[in-house]
């Protein structure tokens, strides 16, 4: 909550007060179901809009289904901090909010991937390039010039009752999940020590980047992911289950006094988000801006790289007939994009150890080590949109260099804000770490509202093949702003401030009692 509001005492500042100090391998197991949370989002970012098309929508529409995420995220994750910041439950103020949003998932979830289960495609009248060539009688040798001019243009579809039912369900599962995600961060910044907050929340990455290889790895076990997401669904649910458990089983949280606590109404999360913004620090505004540039290209590549590798990297079509060039080139295309991100993923990871040994062992500001991150961003952005062309190697060494803006986008910020809120906490303030973790986390959506909304009028223009290598060249462009913006972010330690104050203080007292000798 928001300082100069009236609240309960948090159970934070007297934990800090009293020197309390976790040990680092329990709040690595805090933070385990960050990686589930990865894995859920991996899978689902770049195969959401391909499920769309394989129900029956258009690219358009597909990709601005997408809009899903961003809008849910920037509504949800503020109010679901508020509300975990001032939640006086028995069982504390994270526990009973991840719990929620996990039992939704399951319900969301399930009922998403299950939509053409539960309202069957050869009951409403679905029909693909590849059913009407087989329609027509169409063998595969034959089938490979009528199948690339129906993939020129719009599937030759009919909407059915699953695309209808599954596209406002993932707008549902988008805010379970974000239900789900929102707490994990501010229950470990609620335990870790001052000096643990940035390497924390560095382990979060390192999560993350477990999270996204285990991702592209399920990506692999079947030639078309889409054709099979009720069962991976079912599997990413259940290590979610496994990962809460376990985080259940370590986490103690001491609850919030309710007696203490004011008068909450309907409202007060939307208050509590509105007096978070008015009061938050300047670099959390310096934060937000340089973030919302960041995830304008993240987002390309998160969402948008797999149609990358498939359509027009292997200028292969998910609606092509089996057996034809076009299939095979999709499916090839997909390999290499699981591949490619298998190896972004164990940059992540190495990246990440170099980010934290940086941050624990040198004096380098965290800025200068953000930045580079950011431009190196931008430079393989460019190499995509303007160099890669059909090289299948060269977009997965693109793949694999992209996720360094990520991994610093989420270990830097992050951590910088966990720091400001734990000396806030260890000096007898207020703080409201669940809700400005949430408001910074609304500008990574901007970002990627902006990226989808971009590609999707540039694909109204245009075939998804052409319309993609474009959406690198905005990736390239945002992200070279967001570094330079990164150079100028305001992140001095705020002890230094204290430190000179101390100082003065002994000082200005010494002048004093050497005046009152002389006199």
């Amino acid at each position: 909550m928001a300082s100069g509001m009236e609240s309960p005492r948090s159970p934070l500042s007297d934990s800090k007060k009293k020197g309390e100090v976790w040990p680092v391998w329990k709040l690595v197991l805090i933070a385990l179901p960050q990686l589930s949370v990865q894995v859920l989002w991996g899978f689902i970012g770049p195969h959401s809009a391909p499920y769309m098309q394989h129900l029956g929508a258009g690219a358009v529409l597909a990709t601005l289904n997408n809009v899903a995420g961003p809008i849910t995220g920037f509504f949800t994750g503020p109010i679901v901090g508020a509300t975990s910041d001032s939640l006086t439950s028995k069982f504390g103020r994270r526990r009973p909010v991840i719990l929620t949003g996990l039992i939704l998932l399951w319900i969301a979830g399930m009922l998403f991937a299950g939509a053409e289960h539960i309202f069957p495609l050869n009951q409403c009248g679905a029909v693909g390039p590849a059913a009407v060539l087989e329609r027509n009688g169409t063998n595969a040798t034959d089938a490979t010039d009528a199948t690339r001019r129906l993939s020129e243009a719009e599937p030759d579809v009919v909407p059915c009752t699953a695309l209808f039912f599954a596209a406002p369900m993932y707008w549902v599962m988008d805010v379970t999940i974000n239900i789900l995600q929102t707490p994990h961060r501010a229950l470990v910044a609620d335990l870790a020590s001052p000096h643990q907050q940035v390497p924390m929340q560095v382990v979060f990455v390192f999560m993350m980047s477990i999270g996204n290889f285990l991702a592209f790895s399920i990506m692999q076990i079947y030639e078309k992911p889409v054709d099979h997401m009720i069962e991976l669904m079912l599997g990413i649910c259940l290590l979610n289950t496994v990962c809460v458990a376990i985080q259940f089983s370590v986490a103690r949280e001491i609850p919030l006094n309710k007696a203490d606590g004011p008068k909450k109404n309907a409202c007060s999360p939307v208050l509590d988000v509105v007096e978070a913004v008015r009061h938050s620090p300047c670099l959390l505004y310096q934060l937000a801006g340089v973030q919302c540039l960041v995830w304008i290209g993240n987002t390309a590549w998160n969402l948008y790289s797999a149609q990358w590798f498939e359509e027009a990297v292997f200028q292969g079509s998910e609606h092509a007939a089996k057996g034809t060039q076009e299939y095979n080139n999709y499916i090839e295309g997909n390999t290499a994009f699981s591949f490619g991100g298998q190896m972004k993923s164990v940059l992540q990871l190495i990246s990440t150890l170099v980010i934290m040994a940086i941050l624990l062992k040198t004096s380098i500001r965290p800025r200068l080590v953000y930045a580079p991150c950011i431009f190196i961003g931008t430079l393989v952005s460019i190499l995509a949109a303007f160099a890669v062309g059909h090289s299948g190697v060269f977009a997965k060494i693109c793949l694999t260099i992209s996720i360094m803006p990520e991994t610093g986008s989420f270990a830097i910020p992050f951590g910088l804000v966990a720091t400001l809120n734990a000396r806030a906490a260890a000096e007898g303030k207020m703080v409201s770490t669940a809700l400005q973790m949430a408001l910074l986390n609304c500008c990574v959506t901007v970002g990627q509202q902006i990226c989808t909304m971009t590609l999707a009028i540039i694909e109204s223009q245009m075939s998804l093949q052409k319309a993609l290598p474009l959406v690198f060249m905005v990736a390239a462009l945002a992200q070279g702003l967001g570094g330079v913006g990164a150079l100028f972010l305001n992140d001095a330690p705020a002890v230094a401030d204290s430190e000179e104050e101390t100082s003065s203080d002994p000082e200005s007292g010494s002048e004093a009692h050497t005046s009152t000798q002389e006199e």
